[in-house]
């Protein structure tokens, strides 16, 4: 038989199966926000409601993005996955887990208590990819805010992309039209790059600024 409790361990066609014969509204599971939470319990959790681990603690996240913010990320996308064609790096887009695991050695399900959906991330380290999408921090981060959201990504997510080794950080304001950068030094700190507005192009740091991203073509409308 199969449950919540032991969905995480079936194939992925007997999975199928089972989401199919649900009813279409699914009501949101009564998860404890004060209860810490494994990677293996998240994937437990199989109605529509979207979730972010952080240290184990639940973030629920907003149902679904703006068209502003949408269509700000189609952007992105785009100009990255152009320029890394035939380039050792992907680029992602949410929804797409990355799973940021403390312990680099004994990794399991069972120890991974960070799991996020940035908007947009690049890895160059392909080793790090799998079906189920990042295992490790990716090189590259772009969160695009919201009014929900703004305290989780300035602040929040900021230190996890820190703690975790992501070497640049792009904060993207669609309301305010700039984007905030951030690179990690060698000492594993943010530091402040720049803030970016209107005919700004800005370089990518990982890349060397050899690609760099035109303010206008992002915010158009």
């Amino acid at each position: 038989m199969i449950t919540a409790g032991n969905i995480a361990s079936i194939s992925s066609s007997q999975k199928d199966l089972y989401l199919l014969k649900l009813p279409v509204e699914m009501e949101t599971m009564n998860n404890d926000l004060t209860k810490r939470y494994s990677y293996a319990d998240y994937l437990t959790w199989i109605d529509d409601t979207r979730r972010e681990l952080y240290d184990g603690f639940i973030k629920l996240m907003t149902p679904a993005p703006s068209r502003k913010h949408q269509r700000i990320s189609t952007k992105l996308t785009r100009t990255l996955d152009v320029f890394l064609d035939n380039k050792p790096c992907e680029v992602y887009h949410a929804p797409s887990d990355v799973r940021l695991p403390k312990d680099k050695i004994n990794i399991t399900d069972q120890t991974i208590y960070t799991v996020v959906q940035p908007d947009l991330y690049v890895v160059c380290d392909l080793s790090k990819l799998d079906d189920r999408g990042c295992l490790g921090a990716p090189d590259f981060i772009i969160e695009i805010i919201s009014a929900n959201n703004q305290k989780r990504d300035i602040r929040d997510k900021f230190d996890i992309y820190q703690e975790h080794g992501v070497r640049e950080y792009w904060i993207v304001s669609p309301n305010d039209e700039n984007v905030t950068v951030f690179v990690l030094d060698e000492n594993g700190k943010f530091q402040f790059s720049g803030m970016y507005a209107g005919d700004d192009k800005i370089p990518v740091h990982i890349f060397n600024g050899d690609l760099k991203i035109d303010l206008l073509e992002v915010f158009e409308s």
